[in-house]
């Protein structure tokens, strides 16, 4: 347990540093301030009478919106980009954790210590975590007070949703440790996290690309494929169902199951696994 706060007290120092954890946060704050600027609301008896998005009139017509269903599909849609930028920063905050334990005189301090390697680096993954998921709480928190401010509506599915994101983040974290491990090399971790984050994308219409190919094998492949890699679309699609609830399409429901999420899951775990053992047989 003292290491694990040792080396949470660690990553935190060498955040604030190098200027990363205020970086961090501090385009976290810019992005609440530009949304609370940005929408006002005209609310009569519970209806939206009338909205201004970056100072200009949203046209209404003659009818009213419920204000419950507009913040419900307000959330909905918005969680999307939230989805994005939690990720996005995320992977550019942390990704740089395991490239510069290794640098020559730091990693020699760590090891000098008596501690595995194993543990040393899940330490380092779980103040990865910690880092991330604070900026996570901080800016869906901060979003959903200001909508709840503005709207006296609250949907604590809002909140909720930020857990999937932070699920997309551990996994993808799991493999930015592990190509950091191999290479040593902050900007080749954060490309190829960011590469696998859109490769994955792409692979949630699997089935059409696999039906437009000509070759049987090339259909197994991109099949194969689909299940290996992580389920960023449909983890993405799982963060709008999960806010919306019941409100939501059918088809966007319908991504509300077990197997992407267990099979990105599993994909994150075998990432930390193999960084592991590769840490653990690394000369320095």
């Amino acid at each position: 347990m003292k290491v694990l706060v040792a080396n949470i007290e660690d990553v935190m120092r060498e955040a604030a540093a190098r200027w990363t954890l205020i970086a961090y946060f501090f385009l976290s704050t810019l992005f609440i301030i530009i949304f609370a600027s940005a929408v006002n609301l005209d609310i009569v008896n519970g209806a939206l009478a009338g909205a201004k998005l970056f100072g200009k009139d949203v046209q209404m017509g003659d009818n009213t919106i419920s204000i419950e269903k507009l913040v419900l599909g307000f959330e909905s849609g918005f969680s999307v980009f939230l989805y994005f930028i939690c990720t996005f920063l995320a992977i550019f905050a942390t990704a740089h954790l395991v490239p510069r334990m290794q640098e020559k005189g730091t990693i020699d301090l760590y090891l000098s210590r008596p501690v595995s390697r194993v543990r040393l680096l899940m330490s380092r993954y779980v103040a990865g975590l910690i880092l991330a998921g604070s900026n996570v709480v901080y800016l869906i928190g901060t979003i959903w007070l200001i909508i709840a401010w503005k709207t006296h509506v609250f949907h604590p599915r809002f909140l909720l949703g930020g857990s999937i994101m932070f699920l997309m983040i551990a996994i993808l974290l799991a493999f930015a440790f592990l190509i950091g491990v191999v290479t040593s090399s902050t900007a080749v971790s954060i490309m190829t996290t960011y590469g696998i984050f859109f490769f994955g994308l792409m692979l949630a219409a699997h089935d059409r690309i696999a039906a437009a190919v000509s070759k049987e094998w090339q259909a197994a492949l991109i099949n194969g494929l689909y299940w290996i890699f992580p389920k960023s679309g449909e983890l993405g699609q799982a963060v709008v169902a999960f806010v919306g609830g019941d409100e939501m399409p059918a088809r966007v429901l319908s991504v509300l199951t077990p197997a992407p999420f267990l099979t990105s899951a599993a994909f994150g775990a075998v990432c930390l696994i193999l960084a592991s053992w590769l840490f653990t047989k690394k000369e320095f």
